[in-house]
């Protein structure tokens, strides 16, 4: 009688194969960076493409906070030791420290007089206490200190020192240089934008300077630059509360940075008020306000200038 067929045993899996699979299994057993205690994957916070703020697990245990700003205006990075509930701010080198002090007080001073000389140029229009070209030259030295000021702050940006994510919990310093292209840091970019401005507006003020101009060159020639201006001081301010909110909507009353970052984005605001108000009518030549023209000037730079003042206790 045929015997029926027998099913065929199932592929055994070879020595070498057993082997294989165990070793994969225990290697999926241990413990990855992110289980090791002082050796997780650094944690980036910010807003969009803008990181302002990275969290890292140090090789001996304990982490590294860098923020944007602190690291860039005081030379700052905490550090928290393995089960403290303290945190320390390990500082940078006395080269970076020695460059921070030196721009910081150079810009502090440059946006303090050039928002008192604004001031001073809006109040001899207001009052009438001098004519055109006493308040143009007022306004131009007063442009220049913004000029001053904002190119120091770009500088403060592209010299300042850097953090080395997964490293010992320090801040590097580099070689000084004059420019530095880094579009895709916020406080790069928020300082470019705020001397961009700065530039505009001193188109504005050499074009204040010129005589027997029409209605239409007036708004053309002065007016447009001036609102240019503003709306770049205005986005240098909204990039400047990201860097310090970390992209979220946020008061810091504790936060020095928040309050100057403020201030001057009330300057900004006060300036732009005072742009739209000085738009020359063409149908009747005149402003639409000229004193609210010359009022929000004058605000707008008092503004700047405690902003500078501010600024002055924001070092290392």
């Amino acid at each position: 009688m045929e015997q029926p067929e027998q099913p065929e045993p199932a592929d055994r899996p070879e020595p070498s194969d057993r082997r294989e699979q165990q070793e994969q299994q225990e290697r999926s057993d241990r413990p990855g960076p992110a289980d090791r205690p002082g050796a997780g994957a650094p944690r980036a916070e910010g807003a969009g493409p803008f990181t302002t703020r990275v969290t890292w697990g140090l090789p001996g245990g304990g982490t590294a906070v860098w923020e944007s700003r602190p690291a860039r205006r005081r030379g700052l990075l905490a550090v928290r030791a393995p089960g403290s509930p303290t945190v320390r701010h390990a500082r940078a080198d006395e080269v970076s420290v020695a460059r921070l002090r030196r721009l910081n007080t150079v810009a502090s001073i440059a946006f303090v007089f050039g928002g008192a000389l604004f001031a001073a140029g809006a109040s001899v229009a207001q009052f009438g206490s001098g004519d055109a070209t006493t308040s143009a030259v007022i306004y131009f030295v007063g442009g220049l200190c913004f000029n001053t000021g904002g190119y120091v702050t770009l500088l403060q940006v592209i010299n300042a020192p850097r953090h080395v994510a997964g490293g010992e919990g320090a801040l590097v310093t580099r070689r000084w240089r004059w420019w530095r292209y880094e579009p895709m840091r916020v406080d790069w970019l928020s300082a470019f934008v705020l001397f961009a401005g700065t530039l505009v507006f001193a188109v504005n003020l050499l074009d204040s300077f010129l005589q027997g101009l029409s209605v239409q060159q007036v708004n053309r020639l002065i007016w447009a630059p001036d609102v240019i201006g503003c709306v770049l001081f205005l986005i240098s301010g909204h990039l400047g509360f990201v860097e310090v909110c970390h992209g979220r909507l946020r008061v810091l009353p504790r936060d020095l940075g928040w309050w100057i970052v403020g201030v001057n984005q009330l300057g900004s605001v006060l300036f732009m008020v005072s742009a739209l108000a000085a738009f020359t009518r063409p149908s009747t030549g005149s402003l639409i306000n000229g004193d609210i023209a010359n009022w929000g000037t004058v605000t707008g730079a008092l503004c700047f200038s405690v902003g500078g003042v501010l600024q002055l206790f924001e070092r290392p």
